[in-house]
C-alpha cells in the first residue's frame, strides 16, 4: 500500500508579505494626500473626507491607521521633519572642512525650503495653531536634534583649528539660519508688494543666499580671523537691477 504523505499535494505558501505592503501602500497614499490637502486648506479645513476622496480610500481608514484627523496630521507634520532630516544626512559634509561645510548646510537649508512650498505651508498652518498638534508628536525631538548634531560637530571643528569661536551654541546657529531661510521663503509674496523688488528672482534669491552665508561666517569667526573676511561686495547683479530709491532704501 503507498505511502498517502508520499503523493499529498503541498499547500501552497502563504504570501505573508502581500498583505502588509497592501497595508503599508495605503497607509502612505492616504499620508501623502493629507500631506498636500492639508497643506492647501489647512488643518480645519482639511478634513477627513476631502482626504480619502484624495487617497481613493475611506474615511475608516485614516480612523484605522492614524486614530483621528489629529493623528494623521501629527504624522504628517513628523513626516515633512524627517525628509528634511534624511536629505541633509545625505549631504557629504567634511567637519574637517568647517567654514565649506557649514556653509553647505546653509545652501541646503534655505534651497529646502524654497523648493518645498509645501514644508512651508504646513509649518505655518500648524504656528497658527500655536504647535498644539507638534507638542504631542514623540519623533519631533529626535529630528531637530540630528539637524543640532550636525552644526554643533562643525562647529566644534572650525573651533578646534582656531576658525570659529568656541564660545557658540549650536542650537543658535541652527536657529539663526533656519529663520533666515523660513522668513524669506513664507514671506516672499508679501514682501515682494512690500519692498517693491521681485524677490523670486534667480538674481534676489543668489543674493540673499549669499548674504546670509556671509552673515553666519561672520558671527561664527574667531575674532582674529573676523579681521581677514572680505566685506560683502557692493553693487551686486541684483542689487544693479533694482530702481535707485530701491537701493536708496536698503543702504
Amino acid at each position: 500500500m503507498a505511502d498517502s504523505r508520499s503523493t499529498a499535494k503541498p499547500k501552497p505558501q502563504r504570501r505573508t508579505g502581500v498583505r502588509e505592503a497592501a497595508a503599508q501602500a495605503t497607509r502612505d497614499s492616504i499620508l501623502k494626500s493629507a500631506t498636500k490637502v492639508f497643506a492647501k486648506y489647512g488643518y480645519d479645513g482639511g478634513s477627513v473626507e476631502k482626504i480619502s476622496k484624495a487617497a481613493k480610500s475611506y474615511d475608516r481608514m485614516i480612523y484605522y491607521y492614524f486614530g483621528s484627523k489629529e493623528g494623521l496630521f501629527i504624522a504628517v507634520l513628523e513626516g515633512i521633519y524627517q525628509r528634511m532630516d534624511d536629505a541633509e544626512a545625505a549631504i557629504a559634509l567634511d567637519a574637517s572642512r568647517p567654514v565649506e561645510a557649514l556653509t553647505e548646510v546653509i545652501r541646503f537649508v534655505l534651497g529646502y525650503y524654497r523648493k518645498n512650498p509645501e514644508f512651508v505651508t504646513l509649518l505655518n498652518t500648524e504656528n497658527l495653531h500655536k504647535g498644539r498638534h507638534i507638542s504631542k508628536s514623540l519623533r519631533a525631538r529626535e529630528y531637530s536634534s540630528r539637524a543640532v548634531a550636525i552644526i554643533a560637530e562643525i562647529l566644534a571643528s572650525g573651533g578646534a583649528q582656531g576658525l570659529f569661536r568656541k564660545d557658540l551654541v549650536a542650537r543658535d546657529i541652527y536657529l539663526l539660519i533656519a529663520s533666515t531661510g523660513y522668513f524669506y521663503t513664507s514671506n516672499r509674496h508679501t514682501l515682494t508688494a512690500f519692498l517693491g523688488e521681485p524677490l523670486e528672482s534667480p538674481e534676489a534669491i543668489t543674493h540673499w543666499e549669499d548674504f546670509v552665508i556671509e552673515t553666519v561666517l561672520r558671527t561664527v569667526r574667531a575674532d582674529d580671523v573676523q579681521e581677514n573676511t572680505p566685506p560683502h561686495e557692493e553693487n551686486t547683479k541684483w542689487q544693479k537691477s533694482q530702481p535707485a530709491a530701491s537701493r536708496a532704501r536698503s543702504s
